[in-house]
């Protein structure tokens, strides 16, 4: 019990960080109007490239015996590669929906 005090302490900005992250995102998305929900959820996995940049950061500064740490990476960079690109490809399709038809 001594043990997860000192870990709440020692990262208590962490935890405010945190908590603060959730009640900002939950009145974003609550006030967000329905139409833009489609579009709001395709910019984030767009940016869910960061995934992908802190894999490739992680993957270079792992020892290359460790094979479990590299799969991960690797997992890391395919999965994070996988949602910038369906992002992009549902933005795209919603774009299609708005041009005019000739």
């Amino acid at each position: 019990m001594e043990n997860i005090l000192n870990f709440i302490s020692e990262n208590q900005m962490t935890f405010y960080f945190v908590i603060l992250s959730i009640f900002v995102g939950v009145e974003v998305i609550g006030n967000v109007p329905t139409v833009l929900h489609t579009p709001l959820m395709s910019g984030a996995n767009a940016i869910h490239g960061v995934v992908i940049v802190g894999a490739i950061f992680v993957m270079l500064n792992v020892d290359p015996e460790n094979y479990l740490a590299l799969a991960l990476g690797f997992l890391a960079v395919f999965l994070g590669t996988l949602n910038v690109v369906g992002g992009f490809v549902v933005t795209d399709r919603m774009l299609e929906m708005f041009k005019k038809k000739k």
